[in-house]
């Protein structure tokens, strides 16, 4: 039976909540979170920040880094939670690569919503000018995809315990116990 996967990435474009829910998620879970957005190279943010959409050769250096950390944990035999938008498939299966059963929680919602979301958080160097392109090339994650995709107008605590249902309903071996949460309800 297949046992619920303990490597999250909490996906989407730019002003999802991708590090909202990360930081929820780890802290309900108990696993280290690793904000994405902190292992970009110089070089890429400085491109960010001056409204200069990321190629995918831009992303590669990166995403392997992160599928690094994801295989570390899968090796380990324990949890962790990346923030990384994972626009496109193929950066998903990327990540996959480190490991393969990694999850990946897809925060989707309309571009208004995202575009004020950015616009309050004017320290971060991505720019609201990058959502459209980042809408662009977003590719949702398909059936073929081990993935859960959740509306970014719901709390992040919602959204915690939809992870968590969604993981316990992964959990189906007589042998692995279900995920608890201290503020888990029905």
């Amino acid at each position: 039976m297949r046992q619920a996967p303990f490597r999250l990435v909490v996906m989407g474009v730019s002003g999802c909540g991708k590090s909202t829910l990360g930081h929820v998620l780890a802290a309900r879970l108990g696993f280290p979170f690793v904000e994405g957005d902190e292992l970009h190279s110089r070089a890429n943010v400085e491109k960010m920040a001056a409204g200069q959409a990321l190629t995918d050769a831009d992303r590669s250096e990166w995403l392997q880094s992160l599928a690094g950390i994801l295989g570390q944990a899968l090796a380990q035999d324990s949890g962790v939670i990346v923030a990384c938008s994972a626009l496109k498939k193929m950066y998903r299966e990327r990540l996959r690569q480190g490991a393969h059963d990694a999850l990946f929680v897809h925060l989707q919602g309309a571009s208004s919503v995202l575009t004020e979301r950015i616009k309050q958080r004017p320290s971060h160097y991505m720019p609201a000018s990058l959502l459209q392109s980042q809408l662009a090339i977003l590719e949702s994650p398909q059936s073929d995809e081990l993935a859960l995709t959740l509306d970014v107008l719901s709390t992040p605590e919602h959204q915690c315990q939809q992870v968590i249902s969604y993981l316990n309903m992964l959990s189906s071996s007589p042998n692995s116990s279900p995920i608890s949460s201290p503020m888990a309800h029905d």
